[in-house]
């Protein structure tokens, strides 16, 4: 079976062809962070905009480089939440659309369960069943995955995502968008210890996440210094601030191992492109003999590669979830555990 996959969730509109024989056979990906950085964050509008003008030209790009044309094409999966609402029915359109034009099957997909799936593409990957750290600008949560479909929700954040975190102490730092990456770069320049921060809901009984008081332990910093600070101290601070972060999910995905009995960790989202969380977590497998597994950094953030996969997948076992009538709504609030 080849599936198109279709992702239009937020900014990255991203499409590939993937193979239930051969495996990911292309995948083409368009940034609008550049766009986006003027703004100093996502502009919805201008992000559902942008998306109509990038789909059908990436289309063009990965059949050129698989090789093949439409008439090949079995099915099309495409990201039908959580996200922006606007992105979201573009990529729903077209696909439908295209479902309509070649007489083939359409199926809507969870973002999450593509991040979660996506370590599947890798040359290594895990097997089922193990416990999944999505970890993103939108989400932090963990999972227990039994197999393809079947999730039972860990713990969650209660209010910012690790990532939303990130981009908030970027932008109290001064620092440019997207911020998640330019502030683990510059924690690498600061020095260990320096800076206290605290470690929300580290000692809970739970498994719960909550990274909105560290982000304002980090405005109450800056503000009790009363200047600006030096280049030093901002990087001591986001050093300070990885490090909290780090430290909880870390902390809680070894509690989700114990608490399952599992021994493989999966980690997916644009967090997990995080070297210090990497670090960190190879530190922890060591210690408590388990695995860990993630994505190729390329399919860390959102792609297309993700979603045509999680559609071969669910099509392969559930051939009924495909839709013909090319009718279609979109989710941009969808509770992962409800599939």
């Amino acid at each position: 079976m080849l599936v198109l996959g279709i992702e239009t969730s937020c900014d990255e509109t991203g499409l590939a062809l993937y193979s239930g024989r051969h495996g990911l056979l292309a995948h083409a990906l368009h940034s609008q962070v550049e766009m986006h950085r003027e703004y100093g964050g996502v502009v919805p509008e201008l992000a559902s905009r942008d998306h109509i003008r990038r789909v059908l030209p990436l289309l063009e790009r990965i059949l050129r480089q698989a090789d093949v044309s439409p008439a090949a094409i079995d099915a099309v999966a495409f990201t039908q939440g959580p996200g922006l609402a606007g992105a979201l029915l573009v990529g729903a359109s077209i696909a439908n659309g295209l479902g309509f034009a070649w007489e083939r099957p359409v199926i809507g997909i969870h973002h999450l369960e593509g991040h979660l799936l996506s370590p599947l593409l890798a040359s290594a990957p895990p097997s089922f069943p193990f416990v999944a750290l999505l970890v993103s600008g939108g989400h932090t949560q963990l999972m227990e995955v039994s197999e393809v479909g079947v999730y039972r929700t860990l713990g969650e954040t209660l209010d910012d995502a690790a990532g939303e975190a990130f981009d908030k102490t970027a932008k109290l730092l001064g620092l440019d968008y997207p911020g998640g990456p330019a502030v683990s770069k510059l924690a690498e320049s600061g020095a260990s210890g320096v800076v206290a921060l605290p470690r929300p809901m580290l000692h809970s009984k739970d498994l719960n996440f909550s990274f909105s008081g560290l982000k304002t332990a980090v405005s109450t910093h800056i503000r009790r210094a009363g200047r600006l600070l030096s280049a030093r101290e901002k990087a001591d601070l986001a050093r300070g601030f990885v490090e909290a972060v780090v430290e909880v999910l870390v902390s809680k995905s070894v509690q989700a191992l114990a608490q399952t009995g599992l021994k493989r960790l999966v980690v997916a989202g644009g967090v997990g492109a995080n070297r210090q969380l990497r670090a960190q977590l190879a530190q922890a497998a060591q210690t408590h003999a388990f695995e860990v597994f993630y994505p190729d950094v390329e399919f860390c953030t959102d792609n297309g590669a993700m979603i045509a996969l999680a559609g071969a997948l669910r099509l392969q076992r559930w051939p009924e979830q495909a839709s013909r009538t090319y009718a279609f709504t979109v989710r941009p609030r969808w509770d992962l555990s409800a599939l």
